[in-house]
């Protein structure tokens, strides 16, 4: 440990020395960079809301750390489903484009802000960021910013926080699960359905029902309890097992899936929706796709709950993050998550790495839903070279 501990500190050492020497390279005889000047960094630039075509590699100015920041120096980054909505400006009062895409990455501390504690340069950290992830340096507060534990690589960290903290909240926070309960996870496959099924078994006797294409079923048919095709009736396959249903329903699907899981449900159950991947239907967005879907949407009647005793949530981390400031409770969850990883009860699953240039090949894996795990954006890897 103490051996990898001082390999890290030197390749810390001989980055920052790599890029103090850059600057100097930049800044000509001295070293200083002319005044109007600025620092560059490499970054994925989404020109215009639409199809991939409007995702680019650019030189973007580097930022600096503001009171109460950390500046990183990006290794990895985390590609979620919420990226290709916001591609899309599928979302809710999306930001103006030009932007940089991205919530979440790990890398090393370069820089501090004013009033920063608890941090130093070369800490190794991962961090939600709230866009501007895709690049080579951010900055970021640092309540947003943990650091990576000694056998974590910094790909496993930028696959860590959205998955784990969405997965934990929901089963833990919103739906109290507890032994012998059962789940029913849609996309069980994916990064976040793998985070549910591993926080699963930390639980004695829980059933996990998980859906996925039927092509992941033989790399995380261990992961679940019963395994059911995407496109199969799991309804009946679920209640065909369990009479009663089920008493968490985890839907990232929403459209019709959402009076699907509210069948599913037991009395006194809860249904939470943490997404809406069925609205992403094309590459760009699709209005009529987009109210087919709604309109399938089960209407949700308050006095049926009543007399079913069942209980519809919602849950957002990025609103729970950036709009609602609850950054310290997310913080108490990482701790958690943190020791579990430690204690080798949980640890995140990474499908591919994919250089910052290849981001357009990535968001088609994760749209074609081809991902066992989450991709990963690697700053330092090079494109793959075409073959010709």
């Amino acid at each position: 440990m103490a051996k990898e501990g001082a390999q890290r500190a030197e390749e810390t050492e001989q980055m920052i020395e790599k890029e103090g020497g850059r600057e100097a390279a930049e800044g000509g005889a001295g070293g200083s960079l002319r005044a109007g000047d600025a620092k560059e960094m490499r970054a994925v630039v989404l020109s215009a809301f639409g199809g991939l075509n409007k995702l680019r590699v650019s030189k973007k100015v580097m930022p600096e750390p503001q009171e109460g920041e950390l500046k990183i120096r990006v290794k990895a980054c985390g590609l979620n489903f919420i990226d290709l909505m916001v591609r899309q400006g599928n979302i809710d009062n999306p930001p103006k484009t030009p932007l940089v895409p991205g919530f979440e990455c790990s890398g090393i501390v370069e820089a501090l802000g004013d009033s920063v504690k608890g941090f130093e340069i070369g800490d190794r950290v991962m961090a939600f960021v709230n866009y501007n992830a895709w690049a080579e340096v951010v900055c970021t507060p640092v309540e947003f910013v943990y650091k990576i534990p000694d056998d974590m690589n910094f790909s496993e960290a930028a696959a860590f926080p959205m998955n784990f903290v969405t997965a934990y909240m929901m089963l833990f926070e919103v739906a109290n699960l507890r032994e012998g309960m059962s789940v029913l996870v849609h996309s069980a496959g994916g990064g976040v359905g793998q985070a549910v099924a591993q926080l699963c078994s930390t639980i004695p006797n829980v059933t996990v029902f998980g859906t996925a294409s039927s092509f992941k079923h033989e790399a995380i048919k261990n992961s679940v309890t019963h395994l059911f095709d995407r496109n199969a009736d799991y309804v009946q396959e679920v209640k065909r097992i369990s009479t009663d249903g089920v008493d968490i329903v985890l839907d990232c699907l929403c459209g019709e899936n959402t009076g699907k899981g509210l069948s599913l449900l037991k009395p006194l159950g809860t249904y939470i929706l943490y997404g809406s991947s069925n609205m992403v239907t094309g590459e760009t967005k699709s209005f009529f796709s987009f109210a087919k879907s709604w309109w399938q949407v089960e209407k949700v009647n308050p006095i049926k709950l009543y007399e079913e005793n069942k209980v519809i949530a919602g849950f957002s981390l990025l609103n729970l993050l950036f709009k609602q400031n609850r950054g310290g409770l997310i913080k108490g969850v990482m701790d958690k998550l943190l020791n579990l990883y430690n204690s080798k009860k949980i640890k995140p699953v990474v499908d591919s790495l994919w250089a910052l240039e290849e981001v357009k090949e990535a968001m088609q894996r994760i749209h074609d839903r081809g991902n066992i795990g989450k991709l990963i954006l690697d700053v330092e890897k090079a494109p793959t070279p075409l073959v010709s």
